[in-house]
């Protein structure tokens, strides 16, 4: 039983308690048990490498549907051709049905109206190898379903499926759903098989609308057939423009793969002329794509389409579409390609610095804020800047998760954390850099810096599909640029730059977790930084800095910076002395690698301070109050 007459004494052990969790010097990081089985199976390296064993599984898909707008029912086929890479025999397979989240009764994180529900996606048919099989609804799962197989999946072996499915589209539209009546967003609308991966055997977490999703490298033909007049946009290159477009609108398509200013393809009076497709009652529109986790779709046959390209790789020439689909009331849009060719430049040349991986991207004037391969849909606010930094957010997605597989449902700060940090400095890239910091810390730093709840500290290796808002907010998207942005600080711009670049090309097409993102950068950094990744990744430290005092020396002053909420984080000063001189000093997170509670910052030479403040730029402080100190008059 605790002595709680010595209140002093308690109270002093227990800060001395809280803070060890944050200053812990790790030598070693906890992995989970899995990930501990994955190592030992040299499927991932301690260098942070891919193992000599590493393996993942794969698929082709070959998808039609058919839409009939206003009709909101969609049709699809499909064939699935699916490669067991891995070294275990397989006896079931589970499918992902992600939209039978509209479902009523499915589990979701939050409410629904009624325009959000729908029947989900119903199988019509299902056959593997050939031989039909009738398909059993789950009583007790909406978005994941298991197919028991008849004759077991052995290593090295493949087999084949065919569904045959419809669903109706529902009327509110978020990540994915009807835009308008004749303008439809398709995402998650086939049946797809769920990973099965080196650590956790089958992915069979549900989908709940909040976390998101985790997919194999797959290969995709996509054949959608609309009525002529509706234009078509896709994951992928479409194979088949002089089949569907007009002759003129065909050569515009072509003339922008080669163009660096903005063609508008089809325009609003194009529209109205109608003939802007081919001439025939359907038109079936082939896309192609390779080595990507999924697909997307828009159809629409008002809004307009502009496109340019850009160099994204001098060293091979290639360039890359930059796209944009809008209803033409949009005025926000019509600078959309020329956004989007800044970002795919400045993602190539600049951050992360490799050339953009896909050979297009296109921008498309959804209600949501969403990030598919090589499509993104995003809303327009009622401020320009807000509009084009969520369109630099979810292009910056292609890098994370697209092309590297990270699981975002378990660990998105893997994902989301990077795309708002590319988002940041991007943003500085075109305005000015203060503008671009008060828009991160507005819109993402200040909601957990001034959130005292219990839900603001969790550890961010915490596996996300455990929380709900506001942790997994914090988590996914703010902690997580946060500590992107303080370990940038403590390697400096070029050793970050390698490190993640190196990271990058280890894993891109695979399927890296956060322990194979910790020993890549402390490997190619040639030093234990455990004690940053302990401290960020695994404690429920904050940031919180003070100064707490101010005292002369002999050659000058010392002044000590404690660490409150024992996050590790740059120190940054504003010195005023008394001739009204200034001086700024700045330290990195590296002060803290000992794991003590206070630094003592000295200023040399002969001039008396006046005063000090802290000047945490991003890094907001949780109090500010103590932030600041004056000499006494």
């Amino acid at each position: 039983m605790l002595n709680l007459n010595n209140m002093k004494g308690f109270s002093l052990w227990l800060a001395g308690l809280v803070w060890g969790a944050c200053s812990a010097y790790a030598q070693e990081l906890h992995m989970p048990r899995n990930i501990k089985q994955a190592f030992s199976k040299g499927t991932r390296a301690a260098d942070g490498r891919p193992g000599r064993h590493y393996w993942q599984n794969r698929a082709r898909y070959d998808i039609a549907i058919e839409l009939r707008p206003p009709g909101r029912t969609i049709e699809g086929r499909e064939h699935i051709t699916y490669f067991n890479e891995s070294p275990d025999t397989l006896r079931e397979l589970p499918v992902k049905l992600i939209l039978n989240v509209h479902r009523p009764g499915a589990a979701r994180d939050s409410d629904a109206d009624p325009a959000y529900f729908s029947r989900g996606i119903e199988i019509d048919s299902l056959a593997i190898n050939g031989v039909g099989r009738p398909w059993k609804e789950a009583g007790a799962y909406h978005t994941i379903q298991d197919i028991e197989l008849s004759e077991p999946l052995s290593p090295g072996d493949s087999l084949t499926l065919f569904f045959q499915w419809h669903y109706e589209i529902a009327l509110r539209s978020d990540r994915e759903g009807m835009i308008d009546s004749t303008t439809f967003f398709l995402a998650y609308f086939y049946p797809k098989i769920a990973v099965y991966d080196d650590y956790t055997g089958w992915d069979r977490l549900e989908f709940f609308d909040l976390q998101e999703f985790y997919s194999d490298f797959n290969d995709y033909t996509l054949k959608v057939t609309v009525p002529a007049g509706y234009l078509v946009w896709a994951t992928g290159v479409l194979q088949n423009p002089t089949a569907v477009l007009g002759p003129v609108y065909a050569e515009r398509l072509e003339a922008a793969g080669r163009s660096d200013t903005v063609i508008h393809i089809v325009t609003a009076a194009d529209l109205a002329a109608g003939q802007v497709t081919a001439q025939q009652r359907t038109n079936t529109w082939i896309w192609q794509a390779a080595g990507i986790p999924d697909v997307a779709v828009a159809v629409s046959d008002h809004f307009v389409w502009d496109a340019a390209s850009v160099l994204a790789d001098s060293a091979g020439q290639r360039r890359v579409y930059v796209q944009a689909a809008y209803n033409d009331t949009a005025a926000a849009y019509r600078q959309a390609v020329t956004f989007g060719r800044h970002a795919v430049s400045w993602l190539s040349d600049e951050w992360p610095g490799i050339p953009f991986p896909y050979p297009s991207m296109t921008v498309f004037q959804g209600y949501a804020a969403m990030e598919y391969p090589m499509m993104a849909n995003v809303m327009v606010t009622p401020a320009l800047t807000i509009t084009r930094s969520l369109m630099d957010h979810e292009i910056a997605h292609t890098y994370f998760p697209f092309y590297m597989g990270v699981h975002e449902t378990r660990y998105p700060f893997m994902d989301e954390g990077w795309a708002v940090f590319f988002e940041l400095l991007m943003g500085r890239s075109y305005k000015p850099a203060q503008e671009a910091d008060d828009l991160f810390k507005g819109w993402w730093v200040s909601s957990w810096s001034g959130n005292t709840a219990a839900e603001a500290d969790l550890p961010l290796i915490t596996p996300a599909n455990m929380l709900r808002n506001p942790a997994y907010w914090i988590n996914a998207y703010i902690k997580s640029s946060v500590s992107l942005l303080a370990l940038k600080d403590l390697l400096g711009d070029d050793l970050f730059k390698k490190c993640l670049q190196e990271f990058i090309r280890r894993w891109q097409g695979k399927h890296p977790v956060p322990w194979d993102f910790f020993n890549t950068f402390s490997n190619v950094a040639g030093r234990n930084i455990n004690w940053f990744w302990s401290n960020w990744f695994y404690s429920s430290c904050y940031i919180d800095l003070a100064i707490e005092q101010v005292a002369r020396t002999p050659k000058g002053f010392d002044i000590t910076v404690g660490n409150t909420g024992g996050l590790f984080v740059p120190v940054d000063l504003l010195v005023h002395f008394s001739d009204n001189s200034t001086v700024t000093i700045h330290r990195t997170p590296a002060v803290w690698s000992a794991g003590q509670q206070q630094v003592v910052v000295a200023v040399t030479g002969k001039k008396k301070i006046r005063s000090v403040e802290l000047q945490p730029g991003v890094f907001l402080d949780a109090d500010e109050s103590n932030n600041k100190w004056a000499a006494a008059l």
